[in-house]
């Protein structure tokens, strides 16, 4: 399954190597953020839910594991691999104890970081093998269904495979034409737009039925993107 929907923030002061970071996680599938400093971040984590952080130690400014026990001191839980060319057993034990979840040294090798980072993210319960989260949702794919709060909520088939399209590419505007492919396919003989709307309109009500979660942004003269 592919894991567009969980976003990982890096912070990496060498443009290259945090090029080829976002592009490996990119490659399978992950959404990315990069920081070249620490600069901004705080801000960024006050407005977004990134599914785990990739931090380097040697950071402009800050150092790395110290950014990172600022966090956890003021609550935050997002898992954190720390990157970095600070190997020996100090620096290691530094790591863990300042808020760590995971500790890989320089030079490294791709595929071990992804499967690291894939480990981490079941740990957190960020992914699963038959559920994908993002906000407050939940999709458990086997049988086709939504939890909010602990609460299930019941869509028909249509719906739920809307949400789905949704929740694998959140944050990217989806036009109307790859969502009429994508979510009615063969289906899409007798499709016109107020089909899109109408059903959009349907699902909205049974997961934000105050709309107070403004999950959807509709594009005008396009489409719709989760937010």
């Amino acid at each position: 399954m592919k894991n567009k929907s969980l976003e990982i923030v890096i912070i990496e002061d060498e443009k290259d190597i945090l090029e080829l970071l976002e592009y490996h996680l990119q490659k399978a599938g992950y959404a990315t953020m990069g920081f070249l400093s620490t600069n901004n971040v705080e801000q960024f984590l006050e407005e977004e839910e990134p599914s785990l952080l990739i931090v380097d130690r040697n950071l402009p400014g800050c150092e790395g594991s110290e950014f990172v026990a600022e966090l956890r001191k003021y609550g935050c839980t997002t898992p954190v691999i720390f990157l970095t060319a600070k190997d020996k057993d100090q620096d290691i034990e530094d790591g863990f104890e300042r808020g760590g979840d995971d500790y890989i040294t320089k030079p490294f090798k791709p595929k071990e970081l992804l499967l690291r980072v894939q480990a981490l993210l079941r740990r957190s319960g960020a992914i699963t093998n038959n559920q994908i989260k993002y906000r407050d949702l939940v999709l458990h794919l086997a049988n086709r269904s939504l939890m909010i709060d602990n609460n299930e909520i019941e869509l028909s088939n249509l719906e739920f495979k809307l949400l789905y399209t949704f929740v694998k590419s959140p944050k990217n505007t989806l036009d109307r034409d790859y969502l009429r492919d994508e979510v009615w396919g063969d289906d899409s003989l007798n499709f016109n737009d107020k089909t899109i709307n109408v059903t959009m309109n349907r699902l909205k009500k049974k997961i934000d039925p105050t709309g107070e979660k403004k999950y959807f942004l509709p594009v005008w003269g396009v489409g719709y993107k989760l937010v």
